[in-house]
């Protein structure tokens, strides 16, 4: 299942993530799960947000650049070894994973591990197969 993640682009410079969070929040979009990356220049801001088109428009026309993306959210067990188990799978099937982020639902429960492929499709299938949970857009909206 792919969930559309949505990527700012801003100047690595005082109160911007403050700027665009408070956009955000002023049309009622939440953001559901984040990631910041920078450089000495500047950075990117990936977000999934319970309404990425009204996110990304409203973003533009107040001069961000911002892009979409599909990404892959993967649900697993809150336990050592949770993430090695998938991360193996992945290996085992060869695929590439340019970036990854993750978050803990509830402790000693379940993690969200959010991974961009670099061939998306390829890599639902063999999470499929391995019987991995992946959630939709929708589920991640809800949490």
């Amino acid at each position: 299942m792919k969930v559309e993640q949505i990527a700012i682009f801003l100047e690595n410079r005082s109160g911007r993530l403050a700027e665009i969070t408070g956009i955000l929040a002023e049309k009622g979009i939440n953001i559901r799960a984040m990631s910041l990356a920078d450089t000495s220049d500047f950075g990117i801001l990936r977000l999934i947000v319970n309404d990425a088109n009204t996110a990304r428009t409203v973003l533009k026309e107040k001069g961000f650049t911002v892009g979409t993306t599909n990404v892959v959210v993967v649900e697993v067990q809150d336990k050592p070894g949770g993430l090695a188990h998938v991360l193996q799978i992945i290996k085992d099937a060869k695929l590439n994973i340019e970036y990854m982020y993750a978050f803990t639902q509830k402790s000693g429960q379940t993690g969200l591990i959010i991974f961009r492929f670099e061939k998306v499709d390829a890599a639902i299938e063999v999470l499929n197969k391995a019987g991995m949970k992946m959630l939709s857009g929708e589920e991640v909206y809800a949490i």
